[in-house]
C-alpha cells in the first residue's frame, strides 16, 4: 500500500509542461524544433524531458551519436498516447471555456409554468438556439411560480417566468406580456352566444358554477376579484392543469375564468369571452437574481423572450420595462 501511494504521489507531480515538451519533441523530431514550437529554450525542453523521465523512471528518447533526430522509446510512444490525449482534452476545455466566456456555449436553466411552457417557450426556444447553438437549455416546470422564484434565489435556476407582483427578494424581473383574464363558458350555454360582441359584465356570472384552478396563484387571483364585485364563487372543480380546467368547462360543469394564454382556443367545445377592461390582467415576467452573474446567453435570453412576447402579445400593452421587487414590483 505504501508503495503505491508513493508511486501515486509521483505520478502527480507530473505536469503539463513536461507533456507540452514530450509531445512537441515527438511531433518534430528534434529538440531545436521543439524548442522554436513552444518558445522555450533548447536546453529548457531538454530540461522537461530529462525530469520527465526522472518522475516515470523510464527512458522516454532515445538520442543518437552524431545525429540531431530524436526517436521515442516504447515507453516514450505509451506515454505520448496519453499526453496527447490529455493536451486535447486541455485545448477542448480552453475552446469551451472561451465560447461560454463569449457566451455562445455553456448551459443554461430556465424555470416556466405550465401555458409558458406549452405557448411561449417552444417557439422561443427555435430562435434563441437558432443564434445560439451552443448552449444547452435546461427548462424546469412547476404550477407554482413561487418555487421557481426560490430556485433562483438559491442559484438553481438562471432565469424563470413568474407573475408579478413578486415577493421580496434579491429578484429584477422584466416585464414581458400582460395576459387578460377572460371567460370560458361551454358553447351549449346561451351566454356563448355573446362571443364577439364585447366585454360581459361580471354581473351576469352571478350563480354560475365556477371551475377554477387549484394551488396556483391564478385561483386566488379569480376568487379574490370576483369577491371583490360581491360575487362569491360556487366552485365545483379544481386542477391545477389547463386542459383540465377547459376541459370541464367543455363538459358543461361550469364556467371558467382564465388567462388567455392558457386557453386552446381551437376546442369548439367552449367559447371565449371578454372580461371587461378592469379586470385586472396577469403580467408575466422574466426573473433573475439581481447580484448573481449574468452570463451573455441569459441576457440574449431576456432579449429574445422580450422580443418573442413583443410580437405575440395578446393585447397592446406599455412597454416593457425592467422593475425591482422591493418597489416598482411590490
Amino acid at each position: 500500500m505504501i508503495a503505491i501511494i508513493m508511486a501515486t504521489n509521483v505520478w502527480s507531480q507530473i505536469e503539463l509542461r513536461h507533456l507540452a515538451a514530450l509531445t512537441a519533441v515527438a511531433q518534430t523530431g528534434a529538440f531545436g524544433k521543439a524548442a522554436e514550437q513552444l518558445g522555450y529554450t533548447q536546453s529548457s525542453v531538454s530540461q522537461q524531458i530529462a525530469g520527465l523521465e526522472q518522475l516515470v523512471g523510464q527512458r522516454l528518447l532515445e538520442r543518437s551519436r552524431g545525429s540531431s533526430v530524436v526517436d521515442l522509446t516504447e515507453a516514450g510512444k505509451l506515454l505520448l498516447r496519453h499526453a496527447e490525449a490529455i493536451l486535447a482534452r486541455l485545448h477542448t476545455a480552453e475552446a469551451d471555456f472561451a465560447a461560454y466566456a463569449a457566451g455562445t456555449a455553456g448551459e443554461l436553466r430556465v424555470g416556466v409554468f405550465q401555458s409558458v411552457g406549452t405557448r411561449i417557450l417552444p417557439d422561443l426556444l427555435r430562435e434563441f438556439l437558432a443564434t445560439w447553438p451552443g448552449v444547452r437549455i435546461r427548462p424546469f416546470e412547476t404550477d407554482d411560480d413561487q418555487a421557481l422564484l426560490s430556485a433562483i434565489e438559491q442559484g438553481r435556476l438562471d432565469v424563470a417566468f413568474a407573475m408579478s407582483p413578486l415577493p421580496e427578494g434579491p429578484f429584477t424581473a422584466l416585464e414581458l406580456l400582460r395576459d387578460p383574464y377572460v371567460l370560458v363558458v361551454p358553447s351549449s350555454w346561451p351566454l356563448a352566444a355573446r362571443a364577439g360582441n364585447g366585454p360581459v359584465s361580471v354581473d351576469v356570472l352571478v350563480d354560475m358554477p365556477l371551475v377554477n384552478f387549484e394551488t396556483c396563484r391564478t385561483a386566488v387571483r379569480v376568487e379574490n376579484e370576483l369577491r371583490r364585485r360581491g360575487h362569491e364563487p360556487e366552485v365545483v372543480f379544481r386542477s391545477d392543469n389547463n386542459g383540465a380546467v377547459q376541459g370541464m368547462v367543455g363538459a358543461g360543469m361550469g364556467m371558467a375564468i382564465m388567462p388567455r394564454l392558457t386557453i386552446n382556443e381551437h376546442d369548439d367545445r367552449v367559447s371565449v369571452l371578454q372580461l371587461p377592461s378592469d379586470f385586472p390582467p396577469r403580467v408575466v415576467c422574466l426573473v433573475w437574481h439581481r447580484e448573481r452573474y449574468r452570463s451573455p446567453a441569459a441576457m440574449a435570453f431576456a432579449e429574445a423572450a422580450q422580443r418573442w412576447c413583443d410580437r405575440h402579445a395578446l393585447e397592446q400593452h406599455e412597454p416593457s420595462h425592467s422593475v425591482r421587487s422591493e418597489a416598482a414590483v411590490a
